[in-house]
């Protein structure tokens, strides 16, 4: 993702060419005051994003949240990550024409973190929005200083019918639970109601890969890669097998949770938010939203965290200033989660107004992330091409050890194997819950 393409070489004269025509941005440049009060140059400037891409989700932002900001006209332009980590690349040699990015955690820590202005003043001016410290500290990318302030998540959450909650047992709160009481409660409602209705989305087109990497494993293992044939990753399968005894019998075809909730065969399910939301929204009376289990190690959860930074060549560092100002207030945090279903990362409550299924959610998002004993996961970082043969050692030591009985350490250490060869052959070092490394991550 380093490399220069030609493309992105090509996009950035057009860019530069078009700038010194006066095409494209237009307008005349001034400066206005901004959110603190100081002088905003409202020269136009790009925001290039790896996220909210597709067409329904840009528009969205262009026409819902975009247009709000007014100290100075921005363009959203949307890349992939490879042809945006080049533009970043090549625009640090010239003037550029990109004023702000937007990207996950992991295009940022694919870049040069020298590339990026210090956000440390503007992180201290902001710092009574309430960001999680956990995700103040991912933007610092291993350095002293701020390289991105946090913009918007995505993460996974137990979906829970109502009618599930008169079987919790004794003691035990929906909002602070460990595996081993969900397996109880599953265990409960099995046999109490008649029916297996705890659901795990294990079907073909299932991010079950994303649960064991960035829940189960940290909850139990305080690791990913590093210990992935450890006793405590012995134990973490055990107490999972034990879990999938009152697991529905079509948790195997199921790729949705929310399918499964809305017809009432899964009354708790484990999910992406998105994969959970039009069940939420077709009845959110009948659902609450939950935290993720605990295991030994504490919660863990991943967190698909998004984040601002202004590069060094920024066309316009002052309105790109105001411009992350603008996108973190609690409102248009509000907005980005109407409008595109991205969840807030502030902790400060959210309007009273929201939608209903909106709020349910975001409930359970802020419960999470502000549990005393919560950690972030991130997504797989650096692996590239090969990050498909990196889940698909997770799912295949799923069906050897839950679904066909096989020998859990011995599995663990045949499937340990090939996942050092992923890493090996990436080169891709460890990544949060593992410790940093020097070199590709390596199985313990």
């Amino acid at each position: 993702m380093r490399f220069l393409r030609s493309p992105a070489v090509f996009a950035l004269a057009l860019g530069i060419i078009a700038s010194a025509c006066g095409g494209g941005s237009g307008g005349t440049t001034g400066t206005s005051p901004g959110a603190s009060g100081a002088a905003v140059s409202s020269e136009p400037f790009v925001m290039l994003s790896t996220q909210l891409n597709n067409v329904t989700e840009s528009e969205a932002f262009r026409s819902q949240i975009l247009s709000g900001f007014t100290a100075a006209k921005v363009e959203y332009r949307g890349e992939d990550a490879g042809p945006f980590a080049d533009r970043i690349v090549a625009e640090s040699k010239v003037k550029g024409t990109v004023g702000v990015v937007g990207g996950l955690h992991g295009d940022f820590g694919a870049l040069d973190p020298n590339l990026f202005e210090d956000l440390t003043p503007l992180a201290t001016k902001l710092k009574d929005r309430g960001f999680p410290a956990e995700f103040m500290e991912l933007g610092k990318l291993g350095t002293s200083r701020q390289i991105y302030i946090p913009w918007m998540q995505a993460t996974y959450m137990l979906g829970v019918n109502k009618q599930a909650l008169q079987y919790l047992p004794s003691g035990v709160s929906v909002d602070n639970m460990t595996y081993t009481q969900l397996t109880e409660w599953c265990k409960n409602i099995a046999d109490k109601s008649g029916r297996k209705r705890c659901g795990l989305p294990a079907g073909p087109k299932s991010l079950l890969h994303r649960l064991i990497q960035g829940y189960m494993y940290p909850a139990y293992t305080g690791g990913l890669v590093t210990t992935y044939k450890s006793s405590d990753a012995a134990t973490m399968w055990r107490d999972l097998k034990a879990l999938w005894q009152y697991t529905n019998p079509q948790s195997l075809q199921i790729d949705f949770m929310q399918e499964s909730m809305l017809s009432g065969e899964v009354w708790v399910g484990f999910d992406h938010v998105a994969r959970l939301k039009d069940a939420f929204a077709a009845k959110p009376n009948d659902f609450v939203a939950a935290p993720a289990p605990k295991g030994p190690k504490g919660l863990y959860y991943m967190s698909v965290l998004a984040g601002l930074g202004i590069p060094k060549s920024s066309a316009n560092k002052s309105g790109a200033e105001a411009f992350i100002d603008y996108m973190t207030t609690p409102a248009v945090q509000s907005k980005t989660l109407t409008a595109v279903s991205f969840f807030p990362v502030l902790t400060q409550a959210l309007p009273a107004d929201l939608a209903p299924h909106l709020k349910l959610m975001a409930d359970g998002v802020t419960k999470q992330a502000k549990s005393p004993d919560a950690k972030v996961a991130l997504l797989p970082i650096g692996l590239g091409a090969k990050g498909g043969e990196f889940n698909k050692v997770q799912l295949d030591t799923f069906q050897s050890i839950v679904i066909k009985n096989e020998d859990i350490q011995k599995v663990l250490n045949d499937q340990a194997a090939i996942l050092q060869t992923v890493m090996n052959d990436t080169k891709a070092p460890c990544w949060r819950p593992d410790p940093p490394s020097t070199g590709p991550c390596q199985v313990k």
